[in-house]
């Protein structure tokens, strides 16, 4: 009788391996190979099942698997890196936008650097260069100057520009202006200061002059001596919003509501105004823009005009990706706008005068 050759059994792979390869990680979890590159390479919800996907991912991890990214960044031509430029690091406004953005990126199988360019058109423009020369596949600015047109898609947010191949999300500044002065004024407050936002921020103005238009329209006179702008580049921070609330409070000058030009702002104010001897908001009240995550806790909580800050780091993203899927002829000499509308968000820094 003719013997059958043995078969030597099938060992698990271990991590004592060097390396593991993808048809071998398949093989490994009884999966085709297409369904281990998607669930690695893919997003969330590429429509494999989350228990799949989280076994597959664990088994990588355990089987010290490392997906080729130089092989498929070479077949797609790209690099699968977005840049993205804040103004800096730091808490508030800025942390709840990279959040949307992050968030978005991710969940789409996207890496991406960041670079804080502390609204210097210089360092923007080196910032720009030194992503371009890392091969990002698109670049993301966050309240800064921008007129550069480039050759991978742009989006920027809380930027005013017209360049060619550039999206810009912004918040409707008109409606959140209507919508502070509005408020204060439903209160009974006439006498308003302001603490307007620093020249350097391009939001800045823009909001200025829509306060002034929503001002006009109720018929609500805006007086120089209560208008204090923030002259620290710091739009991140308190400090600001503490100094300029001093300087007004030094001035003599009477006010019974304070709008300032964003959440920190409104935070440093509320700060002078205590020490000041001051009661928010049984002396003055206090109104911010931005809606971070400090104002819902900060003592009192502030009341403040919301702007969706992760959504508007989301939307910048999803632009992006969504050029980059089409060909460059298609949105290259484009440029357009994506307008989110803001909220009132009533806490316990504002009310009757």
């Amino acid at each position: 009788m003719k013997r059958s050759k043995p078969v030597a059994p099938k060992v698990p792979l271990t991590r004592g391996r060097k390396t593991t390869t993808l048809r071998e990680l398949a093989d490994h979890l009884g999966l085709a190979p297409a369904t281990v590159s998607t669930a690695i390479n893919g997003t969330v919800s590429s429509g494999i099942a989350p228990e799949t996907r989280q076994r597959i991912l664990e088994a990588a991890r355990e089987l010290n698997y490392r997906p080729n990214f130089l092989a498929r960044s070479l077949r797609l031509r790209r690099t699968f890196t977005i840049g993205v430029m804040v103004p800096e690091i730091s808490q508030g406004y800025t942390v709840m936008v990279a959040r949307g953005i992050e968030e978005y990126l991710l969940d789409k199988g996207y890496f991406y650097l960041i670079a804080s360019h502390h609204l210097q058109p210089e360092l923007i423009e080196d910032y720009t260069e030194r992503f371009v020369e890392r091969a990002v596949d698109a670049l993301i600015v966050v309240c800064g100057p921008w007129q550069r047109p480039l050759q991978i898609p742009v989006a920027t947010i809380s930027a005013y520009h017209a360049v060619k191949g550039t999206t810009s999300v912004l918040l409707d500044n008109r409606r959140a202006a209507e919508m502070g002065l509005n408020h204060l004024v439903e209160l009974g407050h006439r006498k308003i200061a302001f603490i307007r936002g620093t020249a350097t921020v391009p939001e800045a103005e823009v909001r200025w002059k829509a306060i002034q238009e929503a001002a006009a329209k109720i018929g609500l006179p805006i007086q120089p001596s209560l208008t204090v702008q923030i002259l620290m580049v710091q739009p991140s921070r308190a400090e600001p919003g503490y100094n300029a609330t001093k300087q007004l409070l030094a001035s003599g000058a009477e006010f019974t509501a304070i709008f300032a030009f964003n959440d920190m702002c409104a935070i440093g104010a509320v700060r002078a105004l205590r020490e000041a001897g001051l009661r928010v908001p049984g002396d003055v009240s206090v109104l911010g823009i931005d809606d971070i995550e400090s104002a819902t806790y900060s003592g009192p909580g502030l009341t403040t005009i919301r702007q969706p800050l992760e959504e508007m780091g989301r939307i910048a993203s999803a632009t992006v990706l969504e050029q980059l899927s089409r060909p460059a002829e298609e949105w290259s000499e484009l440029t357009a706008q994506v307008v989110v509308a803001p909220e009132l968000v009533v806490r316990s820094t504002t009310g009757p005068a």
